[in-house]
């Protein structure tokens, strides 16, 4: 079970957005992949906000299991103001009437499927955005996020320290393990072909990079998050590889003020970058995660790192949602992990609400 936010990051979130929220009064919102790290925190900040603004709004949150998130987060899924849905994505019964507000951020990056069944992945992004889509213009939908991904972009090239979203790059289309890539770039072509076909369904694309925070799962591929887990259980923090890529860390009650930021007030089909500038190696973010819990656990890489290699970089542009959107990085890294350890340990000592 997970427990609910702190009343810190919740109210960071509800001032950054304050003058927007009254767009969600009397309004229907529906939703993807809700019970992910990136949904779970967009649905629990709806719910502080309906709560501290009296909005009178509700969300149909489509799961594949219901009884499993009611379990993860009872706190969300028990709300009345909630109401889960089952069903895939790519075949989902339309729930009846209007819906004002989609949110479509189903389909985790999932290493170990995009692996192992390409094909599955490929399907599940671009068949469930058509089927989402089909769902927006059949409910009245005016208002699209879709959670694309700097994936998108495909290698970051050596010479670009941040890459923009005019980058025309793209994953290599014959590489198998570029399904979660191209799967989004097909994905972001089916927005843009709805867009043009209904003006009335304004559509923003958030292409969403790396993150750390509560919800975060310890045990995926995401290398901060097996970090904190190895700290957490006092063992040594493992790299699997030789330490030298390069990634940024946005903190993810800033994500949150980013999506809902950009699903109020995004241009439709102007992709946004969504992440930190701040890039670090997997070797110093493994260190600042050592440092950050007492004793601090040992660090092993298990490569060593060839001098003549250039670096991978993982690391966006932002200054479109900067100048646009006047949105920023509020919380460093260091606060960040301190953040994420806490909750997770359960030392949040004022939760926006109790369980």
């Amino acid at each position: 079970m997970s427990g609910p936010l702190s009343r810190r990051d919740i109210d960071a979130v509800l001032d950054a957005a304050a003058g927007l929220w009254s767009q969600l009064d009397g309004a229907r919102l529906f939703v993807t992949g809700g019970t992910g790290f990136i949904g779970t925190w967009l649905l629990e900040t709806f719910l502080a906000a309906r709560e501290r603004f009296g909005l009178d709004a509700h969300a149909v949150v489509l799961t594949r299991n219901a009884d499993a998130f009611a379990a993860k987060s009872p706190h969300i899924a028990n709300d009345a103001a909630i109401e889960l849905l089952s069903g895939d994505v790519r075949s989902f019964a339309f729930p009846p009437g209007e819906f004002r507000f989609v949110i479509h951020a189903a389909t985790e990056a999932s290493a170990k499927l995009n692996n192992e069944q390409p094909r599955e992945m490929f399907d599940s992004i671009v068949t469930g955005t058509r089927r989402v889509l089909d769902f927006a213009v059949a409910a009245g939908t005016t208002r699209f996020l879709f959670t694309s991904s700097g994936a998108v972009y495909g290698r970051q090239p050596h010479d670009v320290d941040h890459v923009p979203e005019e980058y025309a790059g793209a994953p290599e289309i014959t590489d198998a393990r570029s399904a979660y890539g191209e799967g989004k770039r097909a994905a972001e072509a089916l927005c843009a072909m709805y867009a043009a076909d209904h003006p009335a369904l304004q559509i923003a694309i958030a292409r969403c990079f790396a993150f750390v925070g509560p919800h975060l799962p310890l045990d995926r591929h995401f290398a901060i998050g097996n970090f904190i887990g190895d700290a957490l259980a006092a063992r040594p923090i493992e790299i699997r590889g030789d330490g030298t890529p390069l990634r940024s860390y946005l903190y993810a009650a800033d994500l949150a003020i980013w999506l809902w930021m950009i699903l109020f007030r995004g241009a439709s089909m102007r992709p946004y970058n969504v992440g930190s500038e701040d890039s670090l190696s997997v070797l110093d973010t493994a260190q600042r995660v050592a440092a950050a819990v007492t004793p601090p656990p040992e660090v092993h890489v298990a490569r060593r790192a060839d001098p003549q290699r250039p670096a991978e970089r993982y690391v966006p542009s932002t200054k479109r949602a900067r100048t646009e959107l006047t949105l920023e990085q509020s919380v460093g890294l260091d606060d960040a992990i301190a953040r994420t350890i806490a909750w997770y340990r359960g030392g949040i000592l004022e939760p926006w609400r109790r369980r």
